[in-house]
Protein backbone atom coordinates (compact mmCIF):
# COMPACT_ATOMS: atom_id res chain seq x y z
CA UNK A 1 0.00 0.00 0.00
CA UNK A 2 1.50 3.48 -0.46
CA UNK A 3 0.19 7.08 -0.46
CA UNK A 4 -0.20 9.78 -2.62
CA UNK A 5 -1.25 13.38 -2.07
CA UNK A 6 -3.08 16.17 -3.71
CA UNK A 7 -0.49 18.93 -4.37
CA UNK A 8 -3.02 21.66 -4.09
CA UNK A 9 -4.52 20.98 -0.50
CA UNK A 10 -2.24 18.20 0.84
CA UNK A 11 -5.18 15.47 0.82
CA UNK A 12 -3.99 12.21 0.76
CA UNK A 13 -5.26 9.10 -0.85
CA UNK A 14 -3.82 5.23 -0.69
CA UNK A 15 -3.72 2.51 -3.60
CA UNK A 16 -2.09 -0.97 -3.97
CA UNK A 17 1.11 -0.62 -6.01
CA UNK A 18 2.62 -3.60 -7.87
CA UNK A 19 5.78 -3.13 -9.38
CA UNK A 20 7.25 -5.98 -12.24
CA UNK A 21 10.05 -8.22 -11.22
CA UNK A 22 11.91 -6.33 -13.93
CA UNK A 23 11.40 -2.99 -11.62
CA UNK A 24 9.93 -1.31 -14.46
CA UNK A 25 7.27 -1.50 -17.33
CA UNK A 26 4.36 0.83 -18.73
CA UNK A 27 1.40 1.76 -16.22
CA UNK A 28 -1.73 0.36 -15.68
CA UNK A 29 -4.49 1.80 -13.18
CA UNK A 30 -6.54 -0.65 -11.71
CA UNK A 31 -9.77 0.00 -11.07
CA UNK A 32 -12.20 -1.42 -7.64
CA UNK A 33 -15.50 -3.21 -8.12
CA UNK A 34 -18.32 -2.24 -5.82
CA UNK A 35 -16.80 -4.37 -2.91
CA UNK A 36 -13.89 -1.88 -2.29
CA UNK A 37 -10.16 -2.57 -2.46
CA UNK A 38 -10.21 -6.07 -1.72
CA UNK A 39 -8.05 -8.75 -1.91
CA UNK A 40 -8.99 -9.93 -5.42
CA UNK A 41 -7.98 -6.03 -6.60
CA UNK A 42 -4.46 -6.08 -5.44
CA UNK A 43 -4.56 -10.22 -6.77
CA UNK A 44 -5.10 -8.31 -10.21
CA UNK A 45 -2.40 -5.41 -10.01
CA UNK A 46 0.05 -8.62 -9.24
CA UNK A 47 -1.03 -10.17 -12.54
CA UNK A 48 -0.84 -7.02 -14.69
CA UNK A 49 2.41 -6.41 -12.74
CA UNK A 50 3.71 -10.60 -13.55
CA UNK A 51 3.04 -9.61 -16.84
CA UNK A 52 5.63 -6.11 -16.94
CA UNK A 53 3.49 -3.68 -15.89
CA UNK A 54 3.49 -0.95 -13.00
CA UNK A 55 0.49 -0.97 -11.77
CA UNK A 56 -1.43 0.96 -9.51
CA UNK A 57 -5.36 0.58 -7.95
CA UNK A 58 -6.12 2.74 -6.11
CA UNK A 59 -8.57 3.25 -3.13
CA UNK A 60 -11.89 5.49 -3.23
CA UNK A 61 -13.45 3.67 -0.44
CA UNK A 62 -11.27 5.55 1.67
CA UNK A 63 -10.23 1.87 3.29
CA UNK A 64 -13.49 0.61 3.06
CA UNK A 65 -14.78 -2.61 1.70
CA UNK A 66 -17.94 -4.42 1.83
CA UNK A 67 -18.62 -8.21 2.07
CA UNK A 68 -22.71 -8.23 1.27
CA UNK A 69 -23.99 -6.93 -1.65
CA UNK A 70 -26.43 -4.49 -0.04
CA UNK A 71 -23.45 -3.06 1.69
CA UNK A 72 -21.26 -2.91 -1.98
CA UNK A 73 -24.13 -1.14 -3.21
CA UNK A 74 -24.60 1.07 -0.64
CA UNK A 75 -20.86 2.68 -1.15
CA UNK A 76 -21.20 2.45 -4.78
CA UNK A 77 -24.55 4.72 -4.61
CA UNK A 78 -23.12 6.74 -1.98
CA UNK A 79 -19.49 7.44 -3.88
CA UNK A 80 -18.47 11.11 -4.78
CA UNK A 81 -18.44 11.16 -8.38
CA UNK A 82 -16.03 14.33 -8.11
CA UNK A 83 -13.91 12.91 -5.40
CA UNK A 84 -13.38 9.50 -7.60
CA UNK A 85 -12.62 11.63 -10.38
CA UNK A 86 -9.75 13.60 -8.19
CA UNK A 87 -8.45 10.57 -6.83
CA UNK A 88 -7.90 9.05 -10.46
CA UNK A 89 -6.34 11.86 -11.65
CA UNK A 90 -3.94 11.93 -9.16
CA UNK A 91 -3.11 7.93 -9.08
CA UNK A 92 -2.58 8.29 -12.97
CA UNK A 93 -0.31 11.20 -12.16
CA UNK A 94 1.51 9.55 -9.14
CA UNK A 95 1.89 6.35 -11.40
CA UNK A 96 3.29 8.50 -14.20
CA UNK A 97 5.51 10.35 -12.09
CA UNK A 98 6.87 7.02 -10.74
CA UNK A 99 10.47 6.30 -12.05
CA UNK A 100 9.82 2.81 -12.35
CA UNK A 101 6.89 3.63 -15.27
CA UNK A 102 8.55 3.62 -18.62
CA UNK A 103 5.14 4.73 -20.69
CA UNK A 104 4.53 8.23 -21.30
CA UNK A 105 1.00 7.37 -21.11
CA UNK A 106 -1.00 4.86 -19.01
CA UNK A 107 -4.15 2.10 -19.27
CA UNK A 108 -7.03 2.04 -17.29
CA UNK A 109 -9.32 -1.27 -16.33
CA UNK A 110 -11.97 -1.35 -14.01
CA UNK A 111 -14.73 -3.97 -13.47
CA UNK A 112 -18.17 -3.21 -12.55
CA UNK A 113 -18.70 0.18 -10.87
CA UNK A 114 -14.65 0.24 -11.95
CA UNK A 115 -15.54 -0.12 -15.96
CA UNK A 116 -17.82 2.74 -15.81
CA UNK A 117 -15.00 4.72 -13.60
CA UNK A 118 -12.48 3.00 -15.94
CA UNK A 119 -14.54 5.08 -19.16
CA UNK A 120 -14.91 8.15 -16.79
CA UNK A 121 -11.17 8.29 -16.61
CA UNK A 122 -10.94 8.22 -20.37
CA UNK A 123 -12.98 10.86 -20.46
CA UNK A 124 -11.30 13.26 -18.04
CA UNK A 125 -7.61 12.44 -18.32
CA UNK A 126 -6.02 12.99 -21.80
CA UNK A 127 -2.58 10.33 -20.62
CA UNK A 128 -5.15 7.35 -21.07
CA UNK A 129 -4.55 5.61 -24.38
CA UNK A 130 -6.32 2.65 -23.29
CA UNK A 131 -9.65 1.79 -21.34
CA UNK A 132 -10.72 -1.39 -20.96
CA UNK A 133 -14.31 -1.82 -19.23
CA UNK A 134 -15.44 -5.13 -18.09
CA UNK A 135 -19.04 -4.93 -18.03
CA UNK A 136 -19.07 -1.69 -16.27
CA UNK A 137 -22.53 -0.10 -14.56
CA UNK A 138 -22.89 3.17 -12.32
CA UNK A 139 -25.82 5.33 -12.98
CA UNK A 140 -24.73 8.29 -11.85
CA UNK A 141 -20.90 8.24 -13.76
CA UNK A 142 -21.05 10.00 -17.11
CA UNK A 143 -18.24 9.83 -18.81
CA UNK A 144 -16.94 12.30 -21.45
CA UNK A 145 -16.79 10.30 -24.66
CA UNK A 146 -16.16 13.02 -26.74
CA UNK A 147 -12.74 13.74 -25.01
CA UNK A 148 -11.46 10.26 -25.23
CA UNK A 149 -8.08 9.47 -26.69
CA UNK A 150 -8.18 5.80 -25.72
CA UNK A 151 -9.59 3.28 -27.64
CA UNK A 152 -12.26 1.22 -25.58
CA UNK A 153 -12.71 -2.71 -24.94
CA UNK A 154 -15.47 -3.86 -23.39
CA UNK A 155 -15.83 -7.01 -21.61
CA UNK A 156 -19.34 -8.09 -21.13
CA UNK A 157 -21.48 -11.07 -20.29
CA UNK A 158 -24.66 -12.98 -22.12
CA UNK A 159 -26.43 -13.13 -18.90
CA UNK A 160 -26.28 -9.28 -17.08
CA UNK A 161 -29.07 -7.71 -15.19
CA UNK A 162 -26.29 -4.87 -14.55
CA UNK A 163 -24.85 -4.01 -18.11
CA UNK A 164 -27.78 -5.61 -20.29
CA UNK A 165 -27.41 -6.06 -23.78
CA UNK A 166 -29.16 -3.18 -24.71
CA UNK A 167 -27.04 -1.14 -22.07
CA UNK A 168 -23.68 -2.28 -24.29
CA UNK A 169 -25.51 -1.54 -27.43
CA UNK A 170 -27.05 2.19 -26.42
CA UNK A 171 -23.11 2.56 -25.21
CA UNK A 172 -21.29 1.40 -28.64
CA UNK A 173 -23.87 3.86 -30.05
CA UNK A 174 -22.78 6.27 -27.89
CA UNK A 175 -18.85 5.19 -29.12
CA UNK A 176 -19.90 5.28 -32.88
CA UNK A 177 -21.70 8.66 -32.95
CA UNK A 178 -18.49 10.39 -31.33
CA UNK A 179 -16.32 8.71 -33.86
CA UNK A 180 -14.37 6.20 -30.61
CA UNK A 181 -13.14 3.69 -31.80
CA UNK A 182 -13.93 0.09 -29.39
CA UNK A 183 -14.33 -3.22 -29.85
CA UNK A 184 -16.93 -5.34 -27.18
CA UNK A 185 -17.04 -8.61 -26.99
CA UNK A 186 -19.76 -10.70 -24.87
CA UNK A 187 -19.04 -14.27 -23.71
CA UNK A 188 -21.97 -16.56 -23.94
CA UNK A 189 -23.17 -18.53 -21.20
CA UNK A 190 -21.58 -16.17 -18.80
CA UNK A 191 -22.76 -13.35 -15.83
CA UNK A 192 -22.43 -10.64 -14.45
CA UNK A 193 -18.67 -10.61 -12.80
CA UNK A 194 -17.84 -13.85 -14.83
CA UNK A 195 -14.21 -12.50 -13.95
CA UNK A 196 -13.82 -12.63 -10.21
CA UNK A 197 -12.33 -15.74 -9.16
CA UNK A 198 -12.95 -14.96 -6.02
CA UNK A 199 -16.97 -15.70 -6.44
CA UNK A 200 -17.02 -19.39 -7.61
CA UNK A 201 -20.66 -18.76 -8.09
CA UNK A 202 -20.11 -16.83 -11.62
CA UNK A 203 -16.61 -17.11 -12.25
CA UNK A 204 -15.84 -18.87 -15.37
CA UNK A 205 -12.39 -20.35 -16.25
CA UNK A 206 -12.56 -19.88 -19.92
CA UNK A 207 -14.12 -16.57 -20.61
CA UNK A 208 -12.06 -15.04 -18.22
CA UNK A 209 -8.57 -16.87 -19.77
CA UNK A 210 -9.57 -15.55 -23.15
CA UNK A 211 -10.71 -11.91 -21.97
CA UNK A 212 -6.82 -11.34 -19.97
CA UNK A 213 -5.40 -12.73 -23.14
CA UNK A 214 -7.47 -10.16 -25.27
CA UNK A 215 -6.36 -7.22 -22.16
CA UNK A 216 -2.62 -7.82 -22.29
CA UNK A 217 -2.71 -7.39 -26.14
CA UNK A 218 -4.81 -4.16 -26.22
CA UNK A 219 -1.99 -2.84 -23.60
CA UNK A 220 0.82 -4.02 -25.37
CA UNK A 221 -0.32 -2.30 -28.68
CA UNK A 222 -2.21 0.70 -26.88
CA UNK A 223 0.13 1.43 -23.70
CA UNK A 224 4.20 2.49 -24.97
Amino acid sequence: MIEFASHADGATYHGYLAKPDSGEGPGVIVIQEYWGLVPHVKDLADRFAANGYVTLAPDLYGGKVATEPDEAGKLMMSLNIAEAERILSLAIGRLLDDPATTSASVGVVGFCMGGQLALFAAGANAAVTACVDFYGIHPNVHPAYGNFVAPVLGIFAEHDDYASAASVAALSAELDAHGKAHEFITYPGTHHAFFNDARPEVYDGAASKDAWARVLAFFKQHVK
